[in-house]
This record gives structure tokens, C-alpha cells and sequence, in this order.
């Protein structure tokens, strides 16, 4: 017997039909109800040996910000960290300052298995990214933090109000 029956896969697939018909427009009116709180921001209770990046571009004519002039970064424009968010530093002086830095703390804590027993204790890194900054600058200036020995990498945003 060769045939199949393909009544029972129509009758199936047209009640599948009626539900989803039925079940969108109300999940749809659901969620535009749908209301996201908005926290106000509080003081990070940050430890002061986590390092503070900022990642921007310079603007259209390669301009920096804090130039007069400053158009804003521009997604074309060249890669700029701020260690520290202060000291604009290149690709090299990151790892480098990050590693003495990194070093330094460990070696403050009692060498590795010292802050190894305390996890709390091993700093972080927290990068605060240009809106217009490419990913290229981001993931460089994340590829150079990780090779200088940070472990945990976070990024800081600001928060926008949805209700707005």
C-alpha cells in the first residue's frame, strides 16, 4: 500500500490555523501593555581596583574629543582608549599599563594563590563604549585587557528610559 492519508495532517494543521489565529492578536495586545520598570541609578559599590575603559573614535577630520572642533567619534574614525577613563593610551600602552597594574595588585594581595583564594579580590575591567565606536576598536581593546591577565570583562551603559 503505497497512499497516503493526508486527511488527519489537514485536519491538524487547520485547527493549528484557528489557534494561532485566535492566540496572536491577544498575546500581541499583551505586550504592548507591557510596562519596563525604570531603576534610578545608584553609586557602584565598585572595588577602586577595577579598571575603568572608555572606547571612542576620533570625529570625520580625526579630531579627538576635547579638540575644539570635536564633531563626535565617527564609526571610520581611529580607535581611542582612555585607561582610566583620563589617559588616552594606544594599543601597547593598554596592555602594558594593564598588565603593571594587574601585577601590582596581585602582588599587594600576596601572589596569585593569595587572591586566587579570594575571588572577590581579582579585579575587573569595565569598558564604557562610544555609541558610534566600531566593534573592531571594542574587541581590541578587549583582546589586549584579557592578554594582560583580567579575567572578567563588563560593560557599562547608560540607562535609557523606555517609557519615554
Amino acid at each position: 500500500m503505497s497512499d497516503i492519508n493526508t486527511t488527519p495532517l489537514v485536519d491538524v494543521m487547520l485547527v493549528l490555523l484557528i489557534i494561532f489565529l485566535i492566540a496572536v492578536p491577544v498575546a500581541i495586545q499583551t505586550i504592548e501593555k507591557l510596562r519596563i520598570p525604570v531603576f534610578e541609578s545608584t553609586e557602584s559599590k565598585d572595588k577602586v581596583e577595577n579598571l575603568q575603559l572608555t572606547v571612542s573614535t576620533t570625529d570625520a577630520a580625526g579630531r579627538s574629543a576635547g579638540e575644539p572642533g570635536f564633531e563626535g567619534a565617527s564609526r571610520e574614525g581611529e580607535c581611542r582608549v582612555y585607561f582610566n577613563n583620563t589617559t588616552p593610551v594606544d594599543s601597547q600602552e593598554l596592555y602594558d599599563r594593564a598588565f603593571e597594574r594587574l601585577d601590582a595588585i596581585v602582588q599587594r594581595a600576596g601572589g596569585p594563590e593569595a587572591i586566587m583564594e579570594d575571588p572577590d579580590m581579582i579585579p575587573q575591567v569595565h569598558i564604557r563604549g562610544d555609541v558610534n565606536a566600531p566593534w573592531r576598536c571594542i574587541a581590541g581593546t578587549i583582546y589586549n585587557v584579557q592578554a594582560a591577565g583580567y579575567p572578567t570583562i563588563g560593560f557599562i551603559s547608560n540607562p535609557v528610559d523606555p517609557n519615554a
